[in-house]
């Protein structure tokens, strides 16, 4: 048959040559056209150099740098690359180490990539080693300098806020996040170098250079026509005042706990201290590894962000809350008073107050300002039996839904990875624990603050934002702005206005009175400070622990909250200090220095004895140890049982796999047998 009495062949011949045109067309360019393809084959006379751009510096409110770059160089290598006749002595006396750490690096480099890749060697070369490899870099194929930005905490301060950069892992390249990593790229890992990675890292950079007759790399090839830029990454402003930041933390040494101070008006932070803390520059560098491992075997945990990781229940700081849910409910009046001589005894127990003067807790006003328990107590089982909602697990639920809009028992959704939610208890979490039967004096812990209900400190002090603003709260956060841009679409979460569940601002006005009356006449009297009106709550929270298989109690977490000026306020703080005693005792002192350090710049000569006082405490716990070793032995008891059982599942499942294989092999062959007998 002829191509014209087939014209689908005719049409298929030219589909095959028009694509075949195409092909060698493109191939001949790239061969004889295309520069940049020509450099990426020509590896021996053209090195192909990757910067890496100076990630984004980070700056306090005052424009205070707190994080910036120093330049080191790192030696990389490509295992491929070296020659079999490789003299290991000479590489060896220029870096100034042994053969036998050569070796053992370079089996660790060989065992995390495949021998093409090129890899970290030795970082953060001495300028020494920098001098004496550049001058002889020509004798080592495979091996090539590589200039890279580490971080430098220039204060030592803040460091589980900052965070730090390590280089990504193979794990983290399979994940979406990394997809445009490679190996021996440096990511945050924690804080906001975690959190705002996609900001600070910029983009990194190409550049062709011509090779020497001794293979060193030296001109632009080109010109550079053929180099894309690298882009420097954007700098952070943030809301954090770095002299607070420093002041707390001082105060803060040899102590465990926290400080949270944030800004009503903006959600800002402040300051966020968690102690004991760090030097962040342990963390960066050569030794970071090593520095690493010591910081978390640490006994006090300087690596955990306490401020909005741990949990604690909070005692007395809860009170203004409860008395704002059964104010709003209608569940009392401001001019409610219990009659407490030290305990309250209507559940079938008897629960402590310090208290035992009569008519400490007359009224709201006198009841939050000297603690009452007993006050508290009765009033949180006034709101959850509320007859207005007819049964207890209604109630409750109430109450629960208030805590939560106050952003109780969820993450608030901070600028910071891995914030913790706390422990908000609700008609369910009850049902499950009682089986369904309950009653209010079941849970009348809750009301003062203790039993089941664990805030972070973080959540504390949002809570004083909430009083303060009298009825909303922002996101806490840190940064104010993107590179010069407070408007970025980043930072719009943050800009969101979040309203609580309604309250009158009466109601509001009640609390801030019987909270200042808490500092001019009641349990925080210590914390006053001379023409700055202070609204604030102390709290003592039980603290019990597990100590050589005993259950002991230990002393009490100091606690604190507080906003101020009370008329228009500007910093609201929680402080929390564990095994401490008192709250009025610690926290107090130290959340009232900060205060007046912040809204006047320094502490007045009347309160230096105080401020000695507080820098030289020494509270850490003896039992801290004892606990952190139990709790290290039953972590790697756990690990260990859940990797055997994972072990005996997974062999299990390969004996089934096997034994499944083996039957469907013996039922073919019997399925065979079968027809040749037949």
């Amino acid at each position: 048959m002829s191509v014209a009495a087939n014209p689908r062949q005719y049409v298929l011949r030219l589909i095959f040559i028009g694509v075949a045109s195409v092909i060698l067309l493109r191939l001949f360019f790239l061969q004889i056209f295309e520069s940049k393809y020509k450099v990426l084959a020509s590896d021996i006379t053209i090195y192909k150099k990757v910067v890496y751009p100076p990630r984004g510096i980070i700056r306090d409110r005052n424009g205070k740098t707190i994080l910036s770059n120093k330049v080191v160089f790192d030696l990389m290598v490509t295992p491929h690359n070296i020659p079999k006749n490789f003299d290991t002595t000479q590489i060896c006396d220029v870096l100034g180490i042994d053969r036998d750490t050569y070796e053992g690096i370079m089996d660790r480099v060989q065992r995390r990539n495949i021998d093409v890749r090129q890899s970290s060697f030795m970082e953060d070369l001495s300028v020494e080693q920098t001098a004496r490899f550049q001058e002889n870099a020509y004798m080592f194929p495979g091996f090539e300098l590589v200039e890279r930005n580490i971080r430098n905490y220039p204060d030592t301060c803040a460091g589980v806020v900052l965070g730090y950069i390590g280089e990504v892992s193979p794990e983290m390249l399979k994940k979406k996040r990394y997809s445009s990593y490679r190996q021996g790229d440096y990511t945050g890992m924690n804080g906001l170098e975690l959190q705002y990675e996609e900001v600070l890292r910029g983009l990194r950079g190409v550049h062709f250079l011509e090779r020497d007759k001794f293979n060193r790399p030296r001109d632009p090839y080109q010109g550079g026509i053929l180099d894309s830029q690298e882009v420097a990454g954007k700098s952070l402003q943030l809301y954090m005042d770095a002299d607070l930041e420093a002041y707390a933390e001082k105060l803060m040494a040899n102590k465990i706990g926290s400080v949270v101070a944030i800004d009503p008006k903006t959600g800002g932070i402040l300051a966020m201290v968690s102690s004991p803390n760090y030097d962040p520059n342990l963390l960066s560098g050569r030794d970071r590894t090593k520095n690493y491992g010591a910081l978390y075997k640490d006994a006090t945990r300087p690596l955990l962000n306490r401020a909005m990781q741990a949990a604690y229940q909070p005692g007395s700081t809860i009170k203004p809350m409860t008395g704002l849910v059964a104010l709003s409910t209608g569940s009392i009046t401001p001019r409610f008073g219990f009659p407490c001589y030290g305990s309250y005894n209507l559940c079938g127990k008897s629960i402590a107050c310090e208290h035992k003067d009569p008519g400490h807790a007359a009224n709201f006003r006198l009841a939050l300002a000297h603690s009452c328990n007993s006050y508290f107590c009765h009033v949180f089982r006034l709101t959850v039996d509320n007859e207005k909602f007819g049964d207890v697990k209604v109630g409750l639920q109430v109450w629960h839904d208030y805590f939560s809009s106050f952003g109780y028992g969820h993450p608030l959704g901070i600028d910071l990875p891995f914030e913790g939610r706390g422990l908000l208890p609700d008609s369910t979490y009850y049902n499950e624990r009682y089986h369904n039967s309950w009653n209010s004096c079941m849970i009348v812990f809750v009301g003062m603050g203790q039993g089941e209900l664990g805030l972070t400190p973080l959540q504390m002090a949002n809570g004083m934002c909430i009083i303060a603003n009298k009825g909303y709260y922002y996101t806490p956060h840190f940064v104010r702005a993107i590179g010069d841009n407070a408007n970025d679409p980043t930072l719009a979460v943050y800009k969101v206005k979040h309203n609580v569940t309604n309250i009158s601002d009466t109601v509001y006005d009640v609390i801030a009175q019987a909270m200042q009356d808490v500092v001019e006449s009641g349990t925080a009297i210590g914390a006053k400070v001379e023409g700055i009106n202070i609204c604030a709550k102390t709290g003592t929270a039980e603290n019990k622990a597990i100590v050589n298989g005993e259950v002991i109690k230990m002393q009490n977490h100091s606690m604190f909250v507080a906003f101020a000026p009370r008329e228009d306020p500007k910093i609201a703080i929680a402080v929390t200090i564990e095994n401490a005693g008192y709250g009025a005792t610690w926290a107090a002192p130290i959340a009232s220095l900060l205060i007046e350090k912040y809204l006047k710049d320094s502490v007045s000569f009347k309160r230096k004895a105080i401020e000695d006082k507080m820098l030289k405490a020494h509270l850490i716990d003896k039992h801290v140890y004892l606990i952190d070793s139990a709790l290290r032995i039953h972590d790697r008891e756990v690990y260990e049982a859940k990797s055997e059982k994972k072990r005996i599942a997974d062999s299990t499942a390969r004996v089934e796999g096997y034994m499944l294989y083996m039957r469907g092999i013996n039922k073919a062959l019997g399925k065979g047998n079968k027809k040749n007998s037949k």
